[in-house]
């Protein structure tokens, strides 16, 4: 297969956050002494800030106005953030490095399409931030996944047609929008258990194989 780009989902595919986002969805829950748990948090791969608090409140039973909800959302924000300054390159796989490696080495453009506001502080915490041509996230979409906006904005931003990138995901959504905006996708974690994907990744070296020796 021969691809000019390939456009990474960060969360769960570059590197782990999704245990700080239980945590600090947890915190908030805690303090509104509402339920949280693994289930209502595995609803929340994929989808934005905004949209992951409506689904935990739809949980509960809970309306709130829109203004109580922006507050909820930006305190939730900042525990996580407070974890995040935490990161460090340690907490990149030597196996995601060599794999972005290689495709650099190789020519290939690399973006990252993630509905995260905060894509950019973990790609500097992480030490990858430099690595990228291009940086699509939740600061620059209107739509979340499944909507395929952030990954049209990310091949835009490469200068490359969906049609030339490859979608790297690992949650059903992020599959689902790659799929709907013209990309083939390849799934890796819990969205390689489903048959949406174009290609099935069980590790990101995987990739490789796809896309230098097809």
């Amino acid at each position: 297969m021969i691809k000019k780009g390939v456009i990474f989902d960060l969360d769960g595919v570059l590197v782990h956050t999704d245990y700080y986002h239980y945590l600090a969805w947890k915190a908030i829950a805690d303090k509104l002494k509402i339920k949280f748990d693994e289930e209502i948090n595995n609803k929340l791969r994929g989808v934005s800030r905004m949209e992951s608090l409506e689904i935990i409140l739809q949980y509960n039973s809970i309306l709130l106005s829109e203004d109580e909800k922006t507050t909820i959302a930006k305190q939730k924000n900042q525990v996580y953030r407070d974890y995040l300054m935490q990161m460090s390159p340690k907490d990149v796989d030597e196996t995601v490095r060599r794999t972005i490696f290689k495709l650099k080495d190789e020519k290939i453009k690399i973006a990252i399409g993630s509905s995260s506001r905060n894509a950019k502080l973990i790609l500097e915490k992480t030490e990858l931030y430099d690595y990228f041509d291009a940086i699509s996230d939740g600061n620059n979409i209107t739509y979340s996944k499944p909507h395929p906006e952030v990954f049209l904005k990310a091949a835009e931003y490469l200068k490359l047609e969906p049609k030339d990138c490859l979608v790297v995901e690992d949650a059903l959504a992020g599959v689902q929008a790659g799929l709907a905006g013209g990309f083939e996708t390849a799934a890796i974690g819990d969205a390689a258990k489903y048959n949406h994907a174009t290609y099935k990744l069980e590790k990101i070296e995987d990739l490789l194989d796809i896309l230098l020796n097809n």
